[in-house]
């Protein structure tokens, strides 16, 4: 009896009793009818559990005290309340299995209570997200009735604007020109990646071929260094030759490539750069372009003449050159090498010397072309270092009013399509003799000749005559010195 009841100790039966009618008060009004039915119905089940074992006991206790002990109590308690129609049956199964079965509901209830609290936990949690979600909802509220306040306002607007004055309208359409520009830029950028990598793969080629020559002269070096048992002839007596290609007929193709690229570059970022300036001052954009377009122009001429007169000052210095080369080479060759010895700023001040007394173009008197000197400048360098290509690179010959010409320009955005004469010119096309390596770009319209009356003559905005700067910087031209094209820097 002693075991038994020890076992019913530790099973803690009644306290589990306990905490399930806790549970279920605290619970009833959440649960439905059948969850309370099931309830009850557990706990009668776990009543009747710890009646068979209290029974059980009680048959073991009066076992143990004889015959007739505990008779009086049998009489005076139990037998008056199994006679008010209560009646137990003993358990079928054991009473280790009951205890089992107690302690195996305690554990679902106990998972039960647990799923209880993470299901009020996640309904918490909804309850925040479902706040959160109808502050986002009111927000989205009234970002619509303002969107909706903005519409309504944009609309009433729109109907001003069809009031626009001609002024408003030309600047929309700057601002629509100037966003093609720029949108021009970003494409050209994205095909100057293929040219640069054909241009490495040029310079690798050039580097592999300059390895093989590098050996190559070595070796002759080392010829030349033996004795030569043939007597040495005269320069004007030995027949012509065919020696090793200078560096600048080795790195012909690499600089052919870079300075076209240098080209699209100045139309890509310099020429934008003159054209933000100038539109500070100059209200026409036509003329804007213009001015551009004759710097342009006046560069590549300057350079060129600046050329062929350095060349023929470098040839004169070299004139009791000998080598394997001859000297036109040679004079190529160091031009080549020396392209800083070039006085650019003399070209820049004598560009924009022509472009002051130019009767094309027109601007005001406080204006100063020398806004522009960096686009001139750089188109200067880049014109000065085609001339020493094989062939020479150029600027294609343009006028306006001339017969549009798909293989030499493309047409501006703001161009008639359809006309087949050039307004005028926004860009000159470089050509290598007759083939055309960058496109120019034009305006076309219909009758380009008439469509505006310029006046030609001189400009009543700005006078012509040289300013006593512009005649100082005119009469003050840099050249080379003698001293400077000493064979010493060959």
């Amino acid at each position: 009896m002693a075991a038994t009841l020890r076992r019913l100790t530790n099973t803690s039966s009644f306290t589990v009793l306990q905490e399930k009618l806790e549970n279920w008060h605290r619970d009833y009004h959440v649960f439905s009818c059948e969850q309370n039915l099931n309830r009850c119905c557990e706990l009668i089940e776990l009543t009747a559990k710890i009646q068979g074992q209290l029974f059980a006991i009680l048959n073991l206790a009066a076992a143990e005290g004889g015959q007739y002990a505990g008779v009086d109590t049998l009489k005076t308690r139990l037998l008056p309340w199994l006679g008010n129609s209560f009646s137990i049956s003993r358990p079928s199964v054991t009473d280790d299995t009951s205890m089992q079965l107690i302690q195996d509901s305690a554990e679902k209830d106990r998972q039960l209570r647990e799923l209880s609290c993470s299901h009020e936990s996640d309904m918490k949690k909804m309850e925040v997200q479902l706040i959160s979600t109808r502050l986002q909802l009111d927000s989205v509220t009234a970002e619509l009735v303002d969107v909706q306040k903005e519409l309504e306002e944009t609309k009433r607007k729109s109907a001003t604007t069809l009031l626009a004055t001609e002024d408003e309208i030309l600047q929309l359409k700057s601002d629509l020109r100037s966003a093609n520009e720029r949108l021009e830029i970003y494409k050209r950028k994205l095909e100057a990646l293929d040219d640069y990598e054909r241009q490495i793969r040029l310079l690798k080629d050039e580097v592999s071929y300059l390895n093989t020559e590098k050996a190559m002269l070595q070796e002759r070096l080392v010829r030349s260094r033996s004795p030569s048992p043939l007597p040495r002839l005269s320069r004007s007596s030995s027949p012509p030759r065919n020696g090793s290609p200078t560096r600048a007929q080795l790195t012909n193709s690499s600089r052919y490539a870079r300075l076209v690229s240098s080209f699209s570059d100045l139309y890509a970022v310099e020429r934008l750069e003159a054209q933000s300036l100038l539109r500070r001052y100059i209200a026409d954009f036509e003329m804007i372009q213009r001015i551009i377009f004759i710097a342009a122009m006046e560069s590549f001429q300057r350079a060129k003449l600046d050329y062929r007169k350095f060349k023929l000052r470098v040839r004169k210095t070299l004139s009791s050159h000998i080598g394997p080369e001859s000297l036109e080479d040679a004079a190529v060759d160091y031009i080549v090498k020396n392209l800083d010895l070039y006085d650019v700023q003399s070209s820049v001040n004598d560009v924009i010397n022509a472009m002051n007394l130019n009767l094309q173009i027109s601007f005001p008197p406080e204006v100063d072309l020398s806004l522009i000197s960096d686009l001139i400048r750089e188109t200067c360098r880049v014109a000065f270092a085609m001339q020493t290509l094989d062939p020479p690179l150029d600027l294609a010959f343009a006028s306006d009013g001339e017969l549009y010409n798909d293989t030499k320009y493309r047409r501006s955005f703001d161009s008639e399509f359809t006309a087949p004469l050039v307004s005028y010119h926004v860009w000159p096309a470089l050509v290598e003799g007759n083939t055309v390596v960058v496109k120019g770009e034009a305006v076309t319209r219909r009758a380009a000749l008439w469509s505006r009356s310029r006046s030609r003559s001189v400009s009543p905005l700005r006078s012509r005559s040289l300013s006593p700067s512009h005649s100082l910087r005119f009469n003050s031209k840099k050249s080379l010195s003698p001293d400077r094209l000493t064979t010493r820097h060959l």
